[in-house]
C-alpha cells in the first residue's frame, strides 16, 4: 500500500471521530456535557458487578454528550454484549458505541 493510500485511509478513519468531538465541544465545552462524568462513573460501577467483565478482561468507559463509548478486550461475544447492555441500562445514556474486541481465545 502506498504512503498516500495509507494516509488517506487514516484520514477517513479519524475524521468522523474528530467531527463528533467538535460537535460535542460546541455543545458542552472541554469539560463535557453535564451528567457525562456521572454516567461514566455509574457504568464503571455497574461493570464491577459482573466478574466476567473484570480482570483479566479490560473494559474502558468514556462518555461524551450522553453517548457511552466502550473500549477494551473481553473473552466472548456474550461478555461484549453484556457490557453493552449494562451501559445502555444506565439512566441518561442515549446510545452506546461498543468498540470492545475479542481476545484470540474468543474468536
Amino acid at each position: 500500500m502506498s504512503r498516500f493510500h495509507l494516509l488517506s485511509a487514516c484520514v477517513v478513519v479519524a475524521l468522523p471521530g474528530g467531527l463528533a468531538a467538535c460537535a460535542t465541544y460546541r455543545q458542552c465545552g472541554f469539560a463535557g456535557c453535564p451528567g457525562d462524568a456521572t454516567i461514566t462513573a455509574v457504568v464503571r460501577s455497574r461493570m464491577t458487578q459482573y466478574p466476567s467483565l473484570e480482570a483479566p478482561n479490560s473494559v474502558r468507559v468514556e462518555t461524551f454528550d450522553h453517548v457511552v463509548y466502550l473500549y477494551g478486550q473481553v473473552n466472548t461475544d456474550l461478555e461484549r454484549a453484556m457490557a453493552d447492555s449494562v451501559a445502555l441500562a444506565v439512566p441518561g445514556v442515549t446510545r452506546v458505541i461498543n468498540s470492545i474486541s475479542l481476545d484470540d481465545v474468543g474468536r
